[in-house]
């Protein structure tokens, strides 16, 4: 299996390189260049399996031969060894046609884990094997930041620092980044939005010289391995249905668009899916493209679901490249205009071919406290801001299809808008027992790429 860049130029790589590697060294994103097809008999043989077996047989294939079989097992094994759920993704009946797909069992309560976890297996053998050491550098919303930390905290062959936008994630994902005793981990607070560290994140790769002499590495979801372990409780969810080959509809709360596109992975290689649903909050882009055909930069305005305050979503330039028949040249055009002026049109055949495999839904500040409000009352299930945008898209969208709604993240790691919005407190999970006990290291910067750059060398 080799990986190419959306972008065109960058050198084809396998799966441990690309792994390494992160973001393409021409900007582009890594996407395989064939992609695997799986057959109905192949799926109804996933109905008995354990979530490890069923990740095994859906990944081997985009890994290819770099990882050895009993290798990749034990790493898969592992990965998933400190979930707390045994199903590690359970699906939750809602009522006749919907369920709620629970990602939040792993160690630091969300779905990024079920990435995280395994990428930190795979770095650990790999790094193990060349004797090389790297540095990881992260953007973060949130929770993909307390996922790395987690992920890869004592590990001697990797420094991590993970770049947040200052008074704009929770104090549970801020703690869970800052708390870790490890000295290789680092938590550092811009002073801006999102964008603006992932921005940063971006033009540390593109600073080649920098990236070759910290032998640098990115884990957000530009990683490709990000996405091939998001793609499995697409399969884990559906084979657990027994639906017969009938076709279902994902809804899916949606910042950086990682998760969503590996459920487009997912069909493309042979799920039976209807339709995706991106769900959004105040911060639209994403459903403004879907429904305007343009990509517009707005202000990222703060919202009680952080970790979709985002105005550029990386993993839109893989849907793209997609929409566009996989034309490299256009992909680069396109994301050259936008970092110029911010913006760009999708052209109406790339659209309408968006369209057949996506659609929206935003929601307001007002009617996601409602939704987790009513989640508890209707069906006695407490729910964080981001799964509640989801629910409420998800039920504004119900049809005869089965609907799974991803529910992202434990509602403990959002407690004040739990608690405002409900009145009640949510049930405090074991692994949070003692977080606000600890001492925090945090280093605050402002958004200065020289200064993000000597924090750095100074720390490797």
């Amino acid at each position: 299996m080799q990986y190419i860049s959306t972008r065109g130029t960058a050198p084809e790589l396998n799966f441990e390189e690309a792994m390494l590697a992160g973001l393409a060294r021409d900007g582009g994103l890594y996407v395989p260049k064939t992609l695997p097809k799986f057959d109905s008999n192949f799926i109804t043989s996933l109905g008995h399996l354990s979530y490890e077996e069923i990740a095994f047989k859906v990944m081997k294939p985009f890994v290819g031969e770099v990882f050895e079989e009993v290798e990749f097992k034990n790493i898969i094994h592992q990965s998933y060894s400190k979930f707390v759920h045994q199903s590690k993704a359970p699906l939750r009946q809602l009522s006749d046609k919907h369920y709620l797909l629970e990602l939040y069992h792993g160690p630091t309560l969300a779905f990024k884990d079920f990435a995280m976890q395994l990428i930190g297996q795979l770095f650990r053998t790999s790094l193990s094997k060349s004797k090389k050491r790297v540095t990881i550098i992260g953007a973060t919303s949130g929770d993909t930041g307390s996922a790395a930390i987690e992920a890869f905290k004592g590990l001697d062959a990797v420094d991590v620092f993970i770049l947040y936008p200052r008074g704009r994630v929770s104090e549970v994902q801020r703690r869970q980044m800052s708390t870790p005793s490890a000295i290789n981990v680092h938590a550092i607070s811009i002073d801006g939005d999102f964008d603006d560290c992932q921005k940063a994140l971006k033009d540390l790769f593109n600073d080649l010289k920098f990236r070759d002499k910290v032998n640098l590495s990115g884990v957000n979801s530009i990683n490709w391995a990000r996405i091939m372990a998001q793609i499995v409780y697409y399969f884990s969810s559906y084979s657990s249905l027994d639906l017969g080959g009938e076709k279902v509809r994902f809804t899916v709360p949606t910042g950086n668009f990682g998760d969503i596109f590996a459920g487009y992975i997912a069909k493309k290689i042979g799920l039976p899916i209807s339709k995706l649903i991106v769900a959004t909050n105040q911060n639209d882009i994403l459903h403004n493209a879907l429904i305007s055909g343009e990509y517009v930069r707005g202000i990222v305005n703060p919202s009680i679901s952080p970790s979709m305050d985002i105005q550029v979503s990386s993993n839109f330039e893989r849907a793209l490249y997609y929409a566009l028949k996989c034309n490299a040249d256009e992909v680069t055009r396109l994301f050259s205009d936008f970092a110029l002026t911010g913006n760009f049109k999708i052209q109406e055949s790339a659209l309408n071919n968006l369209l057949t495999h996506y659609s929206s839904g935003k929601v307001s500040e007002d009617e996601t406290s409602e939704t987790i409000n009513n989640a508890l009352k209707k069906y006695n299930v407490e729910v964080c801001p981001h799964t509640a945008i989801g629910l409420k898209v998800a039920e504004d969208n119900m049809c005869d299809e089965v609907m799974i709604t991803l529910a992202t993240a434990h509602p403990a790691k959002f407690f004040k808008a739990f608690e405002s919005s409900t009145g009640k407190k949510p049930v405090m999970p074991k692994s949070l027992s003692d977080l606000f006990n600890k001492d925090e290291r945090i280093t605050e910067l402002p958004n200065n790429l020289d200064q993000i750059k000597r924090v750095i060398l100074e720390r490797i």
